[in-house]
């Protein structure tokens, strides 16, 4: 492999900190990648995925070893032009990476900086904005674009540029279910026609598509093989912080049940093929029970046909809800879901005040936001939002400070330095290594970490989290999500907005469904989830299990309609096994 196409030999990275000891984030990566490869590069947070990412077109520079693309020393400034060119990346904050004030004048930057003749721009532009499918959007400001949007946007900018090499880093963590199909289909065909692909991911279920795995562990190489070579081997995984494919885990529940189930199965397909017909003599409704759709509302959260346009009366006016409806109850957990751009996080801002309801009704606990005389700071103490982009929200330069900030200015004292504490462990953030850690230094799976740490610290009436688990290892996932449902176990009222469908069915009794600005289902997770063909049309993707789960009733098994979680499943299909043999 002594010519391969990008070469990192010993590399070792400190990130340089002013008047403080730096931070060891490569130590002595060595890898090979040879041109045409798919490769995803996986760890834990804080791992050093996007710095050995940003090494690989001359953003970052070694402080030990070197790296070479095509034969070029990153070291030299002189190679840096072709490097950046030959090897495009989507920065895993891709505002970072946004330069225009219009979207595709953002996207031709790069070819126009390269020289190319005018023509050629416009046909590549296009050429980027059909592939990502934003072109409704050329003319909207990009930082006007939801934070899906926006990944899309910064892609588009990469693929303008015709690079021979992809990078992605966390290309998918915002984007709805369409989206990441998109981003799918679009990586094998960038690899069908010899790019090299590189994704950096958190998300297992990403990873087994690739050709070749790398995990990082503490800035070193800990594998590097064929997806398989992994995947079939859970405690490994355990103890590098990751965690198996989810079709591989609800494989594993019901394998007791279905012996004949694959020992290699890791995708939705490869399951959802190897599940058997049912052969026993139950009808279709002998174990179905009814579907309970509870709707009460005890009025924690009132939104009634809330319409928002920004930039209204201008020609860049957008229109994010027209008549969007809500209703959450006191003590309960409700999860909106809904394609990017449904106006979810635009609906989030107005329940807590950082937006005001230009037409409709907003009420929160005892704050009526339509009434002028309303006390905004009063409603942002009792419910607190954690931000979709988190690095939207930390401003302080210490990790510590930034999650005793809320909590200091509420005239916490005595008690401060343990809840600063305990919300730091709540999130999985060890509190004697990061509280004097520089915030600017740290991965983005640790900001959100941060990011939410720095509102638990508050301890809101109302907790409302804008994607809480994007940019998480699957280890932080599982802590963070099993803190949530304790707090919401002692009574937190919670309103979580995500992508992800597992996390909501994890977390939410009720859930919402937002398409085009407006609620189009609503009522318990159940009852919406199950639904799926419904869901599939609003462009979303409903959970593993509730596609198992129709998938099952597809083939004859006479399944409960309220299954949310692969135990549920498990336990049901054990029910009709044992009324069969009876």
């Amino acid at each position: 492999m002594a010519n391969a196409f990008i070469s990192v030999e010993d590399v070792h990275f400190q990130h340089p900190v002013r008047g403080g000891e730096s931070t060891r984030a490569l130590n002595g990566i060595n890898l090979q990648i040879e041109e045409g490869e798919y490769i995803a590069i996986v760890g834990a947070n804080g791992s050093g995925k996007t710095t050995l990412g940003r090494h690989l077109n001359a953003l970052l520079l070694p402080n030990q070893g070197r790296v070479l693309v095509n034969g070029k020393d990153t070291r030299d400034p002189q190679n840096h032009p072709a490097i950046r060119s030959t090897v495009g990346m989507v920065f895993q904050s891709p505002e970072d990476q946004i330069v225009a004030a219009v979207l595709e004048e953002d996207i031709a930057f790069g070819p126009e900086n390269m020289g190319l003749p005018p023509a050629e721009i416009r046909a590549r532009v296009e050429e980027a904005l059909t592939t990502t499918g934003m072109q409704e959007h050329r003319e909207r400001p990009p930082h006007l674009l939801s934070a899906g949007q926006m990944q899309r946007a910064a892609l588009a900018g990469v693929l303008a540029m015709h690079p021979r090499v992809v990078i992605m880093d966390e290309t998918t963590a915002m984007l709805d279910p369409g989206g990441r199909t998109m981003v799918k289909q679009l990586i094998h065909r960038l690899h069908r026609e010899g790019l090299t692909v590189i994704v950096i991911t958190h998300f297992m279920r990403e990873a087994v598509e690739a050709d070749r795995v790398v995990v990082l562990k503490e800035g070193i190489v800990a594998f590097d093989g064929p997806p398989r070579d992994i995947f079939v081997h859970p405690a490994d995984l355990y103890s590098l912080n990751l965690d198996l494919p989810i079709a591989a885990r609800l494989a594993e529940t019901l394998r007791p049940i279905f012996p004949q189930l694959p020992v290699d199965v890791l995708t939705p397909e490869a399951l959802f093929k190897a599940l058997p017909s049912y052969t026993g003599s139950l009808s279709i409704n002998a174990m179905s029970r009814p579907l309970l759709d509870r709707r009460d509302c005890a009025d924690a959260i009132r939104v009634e046909a809330l319409e928002h346009i920004y930039l209204s009366d201008t020609p860049l006016a957008h229109t994010a809800l027209s008549g969007a409806s809500l209703c959450v109850g006191e003590g309960s957990s409700h999860g909106l879901i809904g394609a990017t751009g449904s106006g979810k996080s635009t609906l989030l801002q107005h329940l807590n005040g950082l937006l005001i309801p230009q037409q409709g009704q907003v009420k929160v606990g005892p704050f009526d936001l339509n009434d002028p005389a309303t006390d905004l700071k009063s409603v942002r103490r009792y419910a607190g939002l954690v931000f979709q982009n988190p690095e939207y929200q930390i401003f302080e330069q210490y990790v510590g400070d930034e999650i005793a900030y809320a909590p200091r200015l509420m005239g916490e004292t005595e008690t401060l330095r343990e809840t600063v504490r305990s919300a730091m462990e709540a999130v999985g953030l060890d509190f004697e290594t990061y509280k004097d850690r520089l915030t600017f230094a740290l991965s983005g799976g640790e900001r959100r970490k941060v990011a939410v740490a720095s509102i638990l610290a508050m301890n809101p009436a109302i907790l409302l989290l804008d994607e809480p688990t994007a940019g998480l290892d699957p280890r932080s996932r599982r802590e963070v999500l099993e803190h949530l449902k304790r707090m919401h176990t002692s009574g937190k009222t919670m309103v979580v907005s995500s992508h992800h469908m597992e996390d909501i069915a994890e977390l939410a009794e009720n859930v919402t469904a937002l398409a085009h600005g407006r609620d189009h289902l609503s009522g318990s997770a159940a009852s919406v989830f199950h639904q799926v063909e419904q869901i599939n049309a609003l462009g979303l993707e409903a959970p593993l299990i509730s596609q198992a789960a129709a998938v099952l009733r597809s083939r004859g098994w006479p399944l409960h309609a309220d299954i949310l979680r692969p135990a549920e499943l498990a336990e049901n299909l054990n029910q009709i096994m044992g009324s069969s043999r009876a």
